[in-house]
């Protein structure tokens, strides 16, 4: 069975004052989600879920669904605030969503094969797409507790116009993720790429592995995700935060520390971009169109 491309859209607009996620940024008005949907069927991907809010389904279908819709299977599932547990509710002034993972867990009525989970706003790269692509297709059937994450080295994932947020990792002798830990200020410093820790600065070598949230993971992740999400819910703390939020490197950690599950970090070449400040838009462009003419993509994707 072709594993599927898990898309994680519900935020789309809610951050960025407009649907930055459907930018027209290549020559015929491509979105980099186009980009990595092209480039996930290049690697053997046979099917897109995307897990968005119900407020926006028409636009998405009229915008996005029917682009695809005949070239591959495509799904949708949705993401709400109130989509919880039995016995839970929704905290009183609460209006952020739950997080990443939760995102995820939507996607537990639709998916029953193997999946890789992308942000929608990311450039990820031919290679990224290959490399998780055949992990995810070499899997025995009913594999259980082997999941994947592609490490894409740190100097390739810089923006040009400030720091950005990476989930610094570290992996054993045999690939698998031993740590993951998210720093929200990284950029070169006197050349050197460092992270803001505290008031210092801390400087790390330019391929460590850093998660852009690229993981691959087989159907039991969701029965995990829903037990510990209730324990997530039942700590007074996280109840009281109203920005609390559930975040699948907070449930991989979990997985890995306890020794349930190994995530392999797959070593990739590609070169992450995106548009994290306004000013990465021009970049971006160029960066896609130098693609084309070098033939790595079609003028025209679809």
């Amino acid at each position: 069975m072709k594993p599927t491309l898990f898309l994680l859209a519900a935020g789309m607009g809610s951050r960025y004052g407009g649907l930055k996620q459907l930018d027209g940024l290549g020559p015929n008005g491509e979105t980099i989600m186009d980009y990595s949907i092209y480039d996930a069927i290049q690697a053997g991907f046979g099917r897109l879920v995307w897990v968005i809010r119900r407020d926006f389904e028409e636009q998405f279908r009229e915008q996005i669904l029917k682009k695809y819709e005949g070239l591959v299977p495509c799904e949708l599932c949705f993401q709400a605030l109130d989509a919880l547990p039995e016995g839970f509710s929704v905290p009183e002034g609460r209006v952020k969503p739950w997080g990443t993972n939760h995102a995820v867990m939507m996607g537990e009525s639709v998916i029953n094969e193997p999946f890789c989970v992308i942000n929608c706003d990311d450039f990820y790269g031919r290679d990224a797409f290959m490399k998780i692509g055949k992990f995810l297709s070499d899997l025995p059937e009913g594999s259980t507790n082997k999941y994947a994450m592609v490490g894409f080295r740190c100097c390739n994932t810089l923006s040009e116009n400030g720091s950005v947020a990476r989930g610094v990792c570290e992996y054993d002798d045999n690939h698998h993720l031993v740590e993951v830990v998210e720093r929200t200020e990284v950029m070169r410093v006197d050349g050197k790429i460092c992270y803001k820790d505290g008031d210092e600065w801390v400087a790390v070598d330019d391929n460590v592995p850093v998660s852009m949230n690229m993981w691959g993971f087989t159907p039991d992740y969701f029965d995990y995700s829903n037990t510990y999400f209730k324990e997530f819910l039942s700590d007074p703390k996280n109840m009281e935060n109203l920005k609390a939020e559930f975040f699948i490197p907070l449930m991989v950690s979990k997985l890995v520390k306890e020794g349930t599950s190994t995530v392999e970090v797959l070593d990739t070449t590609s070169k992450w971009f995106g548009v994290t400040y306004a000013a990465d838009r021009e970049a971006t462009v160029e960066r896609i169109q130098k693609l084309v003419d070098e033939g790595v993509y079609p003028n025209k994707l679809f």
